[in-house]
């Protein structure tokens, strides 16, 4: 609990200019640190939502959630900070008067937050959130809406990891694997994706001109995986050719060296030998 001096409305507005000061104090220690920019930055429901694919909601009533899950808002993303600190003044009339009810023993009462994955995003009760946190509450009420998402949110922390999980939802699209391929293909780079995603139709393209028949998306992407994919993975392993990289991400070198330097579509051991011997040269 936060200090209390016996009068509860100057503690209420000590509570206020310790919570100001913190986050001047935390954003000054990130720009010395030269840290990134988004790290004191809360994460915006609809870019979130919209770079993982909205997939649906169901409504889960009243719940108990940590303070430490609330992330991100719907709609007030610069009036606070990523540990909803107030950023400036403006908010100060409102919540003094919600730190003042509590220190008198009144009950905070519950938020509505939106649920992705293991995040929580309000979108009524910014203030309470705030004084929660500034007087060290752990938890805090709130009617929850979960929202469903065609990607995972896992590994997303900041703002900047949005534009990776953004390109990676446009290059499902438009090669739409599934199961044990949608997890072995992952880049780090996100415009990565969408190079992948032109070599893929490519290929795909040449295996119709080849066949001489239409194939759909998910055909292409079936076959690309385990006709391509897979077994030019494994002639890399066994070349020790991927260090550090992700299969994806060895694969994507490979095939435009293979290109550039051989002119080719082809994979045997011969053209892996080639780019072994090349292979110094890669950044």
């Amino acid at each position: 609990m936060a200090r209390d001096t016996g009068f509860p409305v100057a503690d209420a507005e000590n509570d206020f200019i310790r919570a100001r000061r913190r986050q001047v104090l935390s954003r000054l220690a990130t720009w010395l640190r030269h840290g990134p920019d988004d790290v004191d930055v809360m994460l915006p429901f609809d870019e979130v939502v919209g770079a993982l694919g909205r997939a649906g909601e169901r409504r889960l009533g009243l719940q108990t959630i940590a303070l430490d899950s609330i992330v991100g808002s719907v709609d007030r993303t610069k009036e606070f900070d990523r540990r909803f600190r107030p950023t400036s003044s403006a908010v100060r009339e409102r919540w003094q008067r919600l730190a003042l009810a509590h220190r008198r023993g009144e009950a905070i009462p519950p938020i509505e937050v939106y649920r992705v994955g293991d995040m929580h995003f309000v979108y009524d009760g910014h203030h309470r959130v705030s004084v929660a946190r500034a007087l060290n509450l752990s938890s805090i009420d709130a009617y929850v809406t979960e929202v469903q998402t065609r990607l995972s949110p896992d590994g997303v922390q900041y703002r900047s990891d949005l534009l990776v999980k953004d390109y990676r939802r446009i290059f499902l699209d438009r090669v739409p694997l599934q199961g044990e391929a949608r997890a072995a293909v992952i880049l780090t780079d996100p415009w990565d994706y969408a190079e992948l995603a032109e070599s893929i139709e490519a290929w795909g393209f040449r295996t119709m001109q080849g066949e001489g028949r239409f194939l759909d998306r998910a055909t292409v992407a079936r076959r690309w995986y385990e006709e391509e994919f897979l077994p030019v993975a494994r002639m890399l392993r066994e070349a020790d050719m991927i260090g550090t990289d992700t299969e994806a991400e060895a694969y994507m070198w490979v095939a435009c060296e293979r290109y550039r330097l051989l002119r080719t579509h082809r994979w045997d051991e011969e053209v892996i030998s080639a780019l072994r011997d090349g292979q110094r040269g890669r950044p």
